[in-house]
């Protein structure tokens, strides 16, 4: 790989010198050493991208150009990001250390399908459409860009997430300015260079990473016209109230504690192999992951032995190696932050059937923890109320169909979840009745044609398909001609 060191930051689309000598250094959750340094993005640098994002949205050409003229430039962005998906994969791997059989599935390809979709949805997206109004005349409605967005994405999935904001700002004709998170800054430069090579106009897009407190700037400044951030339920509270104090539209994907209910016709074999992607996904390091498995008590024991068995004996360690099925977490934090809840759910009576508290065997350095199974939990733990952000699951046993639906809804969260059944009808049914935003039967996606984004505390608005797309636009009406006077 080639050095990963840089000393710009990419401001208005050029490569710029940062306002300050502060530096990012990039510590590689395997090997604990630093792999890269890179500028710390100040107050100054935030405000010389709004100010080129502002003067591109107001006097600019993007937010002028028809929808198919933009909807030409991210075409080239995305042949150019294509032409970067192992370097986006190698480059998401080494900083934050996800398995690179994950980044290679899924960090990088589809962050690339997002592109695709997205341009689908632009082609068929009714921009200027014509109705009949209700007295008598007709009216235009149009869906105009809302201005300059500030994307904040976070550190687990960070193109997927960024993308995901991204591209339906710039197809609506809005200028963006992207904060990444301070942990994973350096995929940001391979899109830099995917969008200069695009021919993505001056002003429009700017990268500047820093931490939180030029992070809440960004979401403060008076330049900016939409904050769409992904991270913490916490982190979330805070910008939706900075959001609602300026008025300022916002969207948020937040937290989860996505519930896997497994009833009694289920296949065994079938439901631990999708549980074992959808429960430790990026190393339990993803939002949507189902990490509350609801079994019926007559099953539970059998089911979660099974589970533990099978998560037990995932390969944990170096995220570069091909057969790696759980990576380090991203920070020390992070490992010790789970560490804790793994001596929580003992301290609360839930019983370990694997994993537990110290180093994977083999392992002597590194932000790893154990791939963990809890069974005999009880909804009220934290262990199953709290997000852990780890590869830890909680078996939960439930009576009937209807106390299965009232676990998995009894939550702050409502962002994910799966229904396991030999009956497609009757698993639909009870998807119909779990009050989060996405539901899989027998399945889990993230389909970049349907709206993604949660219920509750899993956060506000949507991203993903048209739903998505609108969330850039405001919605003006022109009314044509008077109705007829009586």
């Amino acid at each position: 790989m080639t050095d990963l060191n840089r000393d710009a930051l990419f401001i208005a689309g050029t490569w710029t010198k940062p306002a300050t000598d502060a530096v990012l250094e990039v510590v590689s959750p395997h090997s604990e050493e630093v792999v890269a340094r890179v500028p710390e993005g100040s107050t100054a640098d935030i405000d010389a991208a709004v100010a080129a994002a502002r003067k591109a949205f107001d006097e600019g050409p993007w937010p002028r150009m028809t929808p198919a003229e933009r909807i030409d430039v991210v075409a080239a962005l995305s042949m150019s990001y294509a032409a970067r998906l192992e370097e986006m994969a190698t480059v998401i791997s080494t900083e934050m250390g996800s398995p690179i059989s994950f980044s290679n599935l899924a960090q990088a390809p589809a962050a690339w399908m997002q592109i695709e979709a997205f341009l689908t949805i632009a082609r068929e997206f009714p921009w200027e459409a014509t109705r009949p109004g209700a007295l008598g005349a007709d009216v235009m409605v149009r869906h105009e860009p809302i201005g300059v967005v500030a994307a904040i994405p976070p550190w687990n999935v960070p193109q997927f997430t960024v993308l995901s904001k991204l591209v339906p700002a710039l197809l609506a004709g809005c200028t963006v300015v992207v904060k990444p998170a301070p942990e994973s800054p350096l995929d940001c430069y391979v899109l830099a260079e995917a969008l200069l090579e695009a021919g993505v106009p001056e002003g429009v897009v700017s990268i500047v990473a820093a931490g939180r407190e030029v992070g809440e700037h960004l979401v403060r400044h008076p330049g900016v016209d939409k904050v769409a951030f992904t991270g913490s339920t916490a982190a979330g509270r805070r910008i939706g109230a900075i959001c609602g104090e300026h008025l300022k539209r916002c969207s948020l994907e937040l937290g989860g504690k996505s519930a896997a209910i497994v009833l009694d016709d289920a296949d065994l074999a079938s439901t631990l192999e999708g549980l074992k992607f959808l429960g430790v996904m990026n190393s339990g390091q993803a939002c949507v992951a189902q990490t509350r498995v609801l079994v019926s008590r007559d099953r539970h024991d059998a089911f979660a032995a099974s589970l533990a068995e099978m998560i037990g004996g995932m390969k944990v360690g170096d995220p570069m190696d091909p057969a790696t099925e759980i990576g380090p977490m991203v920070a020390q934090r992070q490992q010790e932050r789970v560490e804790k809840y793994i001596a929580l759910g003992q301290e609360e009576g839930a019983q370990l059937l694997t994993g537990g508290l110290g180093m994977p065997d083999g392992l002597t350095k590194g932000w790893y923890v154990r791939p963990t199974v809890f069974s005999g939990v009880d909804n009220r733990m934290r262990i199953a109320q709290e997000e852990i952000f780890g590869p830890v699951l909680s078996v939960i046993a439930y009576d009937d169909v209807a106390d299965a639906i009232r676990i998995a809804n009894d939550s702050e969260y409502g962002l994910a979840g799966t229904v396991w059944t030999a009956d497609a009808e009757a698993g639909t049914e009870v998807a119909r009745q779990i009050r989060t935003g996405t539901i899989g039967v027998n399945t889990y996606t993230m389909d970049m044609a349907a709206p993604f984004g949660g219920y509750k505390n899993s956060g506000v608005g949507r991203e993903f398909g048209p739903e998505g797309l609108a969330q850039y636009t405001e919605a003006k009406a022109v009314y044509l001609s008077s109705p007829p006077m009586e």
